[in-house]
């Protein structure tokens, strides 16, 4: 296509008798924005960038001799190559710098994943034998000691399998995507969750369809965001998981009633190992990894995450992600933000919810 494109404008400049500067940049121009879409090997680039020349020469050429044009225009050419292999050079830097950055990535996960793995048989050892020094020393001193060690071996086995969950939610091709029915997601992960803790449960499931994700990295997800609910909370707030579509996109919501986020903290949260002290605790609880594992996988899905917070007032992560395929309308949507606070509640909201369709979940 662009070849057809630069010889029209070639036999272009042959017929005018002035302005053939126009289409001469046309070609130029054209060819830089082409170069840009894909580098090209070199010996490709060499052989374009002569034929244009020399195309564009003779042109220019034939312009200056047949209608007694200066000669001057002819310096176009070899600066307009100039200005091309300029172009080419820093293209081909950049492509060495990214090329560079995802192989230190790759070695950043591998390495990673391996530490993981090496780190679990040691320190399940090391448990081990802790725990049978524990059992050695009930009722001294060292008792006290030994359960430290015990903690913080519990804490750095946390943290390996956290960095290999992290190391797999970042391989996008390792994903396993099939059709999500995204109401019975949202009501089985309430399912799972509200018998966990006594908060006042909720959720809004009128999005009605499915989502083409990985549905095991999406619980993750979802789970680790849970979580963080339920550490920022106290019996009886609130917690509502809620959904909504633009499109193709699904927003799935995880909303708490909690302590909030200060502003300092919010930049930073799908950090690493970033960790938010609560002001009525003296340190952070947790890995710090939860959700950058959220982060990786949205990612990894094309999608993206975010938090809105206000102190004192509650915290609400939105997971969003591409892949959503809308259904017909349910017939008895779930009311929203209805709350579940017992067994029985829970139950007949569940068969509220799905009686349109002749499903029951069973809490």
């Amino acid at each position: 296509m662009w070849a057809l494109f630069a010889i029209a404008n070639v036999e272009v400049m042959f017929m005018l008798d002035h302005w053939q500067t126009v289409p001469f940049h046309f070609i130029w121009v054209s060819l830089t924005i082409l170069y840009g879409f894909r580098l090209w090997n070199p010996w490709p680039t060499a052989i374009v960038l002569v034929v244009v020349m020399a195309t564009t020469l003779a042109a220019l050429l034939h312009a200056s001799i047949s209608h007694h044009h200066g000669f001057d225009e002819l310096s176009e050419v070899p600066l307009m190559a100039a200005m091309f292999l300029a172009m080419v050079w820093h293209a081909r830097r950049r492509q060495v710098a990214v090329d560079a950055l995802a192989r230190l990535s790759e070695r950043e996960r591998e390495f990673a994943r391996d530490a993981s793995h090496e780190l679990r048989t040691p320190i399940t050892i090391a448990r081990g034998h802790a725990e049978l020094v524990r059992d050695a020393v009930v009722g001294f001193d060292e008792e006290r000691d030994v359960e430290v060690v015990l903690d913080e071996l519990d804490r750095l086995a946390a943290i390996t399998g956290r960095l290999l969950e992290i190391a797999a939610a970042e391989q996008a091709h390792a994903l396993v995507r099939r059709e999500v029915d995204v109401r019975r997601f949202v009501l089985q992960t309430l399912n799972r969750w509200s018998a966990t803790a006594a908060r006042d449960w909720g959720c809004d499931t009128r999005v009605s369809g499915t989502l083409h994700a990985d549905a095991a990295r999406l619980t993750t997800a979802i789970d680790a965001l849970v979580e963080n609910a339920l550490a920022a909370t106290r019996e009886g707030d609130a917690i509502t998981l809620n959904c909504r579509a633009e499109g193709a996109m699904l927003h799935i919501e995880v909303r708490d009633g909690g302590r909030g986020i200060a502003p300092a903290d919010l930049e930073r949260v799908f950090e690493r190992f970033a960790r938010v002290v609560p002001p009525d605790a003296d340190a952070a609880e947790g890995t710090g990894l939860g959700l950058a594992i959220v982060k990786a996988i949205a990612e990894a899905h094309g999608g993206a995450v975010a938090v809105t917070s206000e102190p004192g007032a509650g915290t609400a992560f939105v997971l969003s992600l591409p892949g959503f395929s809308g259904a017909a309308a349910a017939p008895a949507p779930a009311p929203a933000d209805r709350r579940l606070a017992m067994p029985a509640a829970r139950e007949q909201y569940a068969v509220a919810t799905l009686e349109g369709e002749g499903k029951r979940v069973d809490f």
